[in-house]
């Protein structure tokens, strides 16, 4: 893999990804699905890395990985209460609360940092 320009433009992160964990195809029904994403992010310098399961609420990891300052939005098509950045324990920080915009919710980030969001469902 040769790219010219740096490695933001040649989307070497996401090639990375790409080539490291595909994604694999299982045997469905016929019937027609439609397209459905439970997360979306909108800066390509922003990895979602992990999303984890728990009873009543879900963690997002989150990183910047073009060494960049940067805002963004991250949307969800789960049925989100509150939500709330913790640390990486998973301890709710103080302060933390996230505020559900229409966008979805207001992240800043500063180069390489990590974030982790809880995300409390609606029962």
């Amino acid at each position: 893999f040769s790219c010219s320009g740096s490695f933001q433009d040649a989307s070497v992160i996401q090639h990375a990804y790409n080539l490291n964990f595909p994604l694999h195809a299982v045997p469905a029904s016929s019937a027609q699905c439609p397209a459905w994403s439970a997360f979306s992010v909108s800066s390509p310098a922003v990895v979602l890395e992990t999303a984890e399961d728990r009873p009543d609420a879900v963690v997002v990891r989150l990183y910047e990985a073009h060494g960049s300052t940067l805002v963004a939005w991250l949307q969800t098509s789960l049925p989100v209460q509150e939500a709330m950045l913790c640390d990486l324990l998973e301890r709710p920080a103080a302060q933390g609360r996230l505020p559900l915009e229409q966008r979805g919710l207001r992240l800043s980030f500063t180069p390489f940092r990590v974030l982790s969001v809880l995300l409390v469902l609606r029962q």
